[in-house]
């Protein structure tokens, strides 16, 4: 508040000198001791209304445009604040240097033309900069990502024949975290590659952990809470990053074009951001796909106990499942339901939404065997 204050108190200074300017100009008064009766009347009435015009609009003057430059200044990444710097710099330099050639050509060019200058190239400079960092980092070798660790490898490798490896980073999504079982894959040691969660990912869960509605507050809460216990795993590396494209609108192309810019693979539960990152050429890592494939193997004719704990949607079916989540149909097992029974494996199914087994009691199995044994 001291600095407003002050702020203030300047603003209204320096009016008050702008409208004793002004009425000295049009009271036709040199100099303070050629002031007279007549002129102070008319001089004094401006430095007044100057100054509370100053007193008045100083806040929209410095105080509100400084707070929105500090807001702005806090979205853009350190990267591209870096690169507005050194561009400017390099802008400026150009125009010192252009401003002597300038400054011999004929009135007005040789007084307006440097200064032209200095605003132009110091404009080009700072916006080359801005949308070419990334290629002019690369061209020396520096890291484009990750201001916490400058030692990562972010940026799109290359192999012996030309082609494009993979960095190790792996991109989260809001999806996978908020799923949870990230964090039990992290604790087996299976991560090798560093987990990065982007800046605008983070702002998502706490938008969801803020929402008013009461299950999609507790999705965004175990999504923090999550994040958190990631940062727990000693073997797990956990990275923030401040990159936010201004080129991608929506979280999910934000991801994507940080995905591909990093060589990073993304980490995610989202079948259509699935597909999107594959078709533009970005390694996705689904936890449903590994869930899948790390299910027990489960072959026609096995033998196994299931508890059938509710119907089927055909008749005289029950539905029980395995410890991993596996969903077992159980042919003539409505009548055993709440019991745990021994079962056969008829048939597995492998469909999207993961595996599906059909078995029968081995009760029937038993009889069918009979039956067949007696026709023959």
């Amino acid at each position: 508040m001291r600095w407003a204050l002050l702020l203030r108190v300047l603003v209204t200074f320096v009016f008050a000198l702008l409208g004793w300017e002004l009425g000295r100009q049009i009271a036709g008064v040199d100099a303070l001791q050629s002031l007279t009766l007549s002129s102070a009347r008319l001089i004094i009435p401006i430095v007044l209304i100057s100054g509370v015009v100053g007193l008045v609009g100083a806040p929209w003057l410095t105080v509100k445009p400084a707070n929105a430059l500090r807001s702005s200044l806090r979205q853009i990444p350190t990267v591209q604040l870096m690169a507005a710097t050194v561009g400017l710099a390099i802008g400026l330099a150009i125009a010192a240097l252009l401003a002597y050639p300038l400054s011999l050509l004929p009135k007005p060019f040789g007084t307006i033309l440097p200064f032209v200058g200095v605003i132009v190239m110091g404009y080009l400079g700072v916006t080359m900069m801005v949308l070419r960092h990334r290629e002019v980092l690369n061209f020396f070798q520096f890291p484009f990502g990750g201001e916490s660790n400058p030692d990562l490898p972010k940026l799109p490798l290359l192999d012996k024949s030309g082609r494009k490896q993979y960095s190790d980073m792996m991109l989260l999504d809001t999806s996978v975290i908020i799923d949870g079982r990230i964090a039990d894959v992290a604790e087996t040691g299976f991560l090798w590659a560093i987990l990065a969660v982007p800046r605008f990912i983070l702002n998502e869960l706490q938008y969801i952990a803020d929402s008013a509605e009461v299950l999609r507050r507790n999705r965004g809460r175990r999504g923090l809470e999550i994040l958190d216990r990631l940062q727990q795993i000693d073997e797990v590396e956990i990275v923030f990053l401040d990159q936010d494209p201004a080129e991608a609108q929506q979280v999910d192309e934000k991801l994507v074009y940080l995905g591909r810019e990093m060589s990073a693979a993304i980490v995610t539960n989202d079948y259509n951001l699935n597909r999107v990152a594959k078709l533009q050429g970005v390694r996705v890592l689904n936890i449903n796909e590994l869930a899948n494939a790390v299910k027990s193997v489960v072959l026609p004719g096995e033998e196994m106990m299931i508890h059938v704990i509710q119907e089927g949607k055909e008749m005289n079916q029950g539905v029980g499942y395995l410890d991993d989540g596996t969903m077992v149909v159980v042919e003539q097992g409505r009548r055993h339901m709440g019991a745990r029974i021994s079962v056969r494996v008829t048939k597995v199914l492998q469909t999207n939404a993961g595996r599906l087994i059909f078995a029968v009691p081995e009760e029937v199995q038993e009889r069918r065997r009979a039956y067949e044994s007696a026709r023959q």
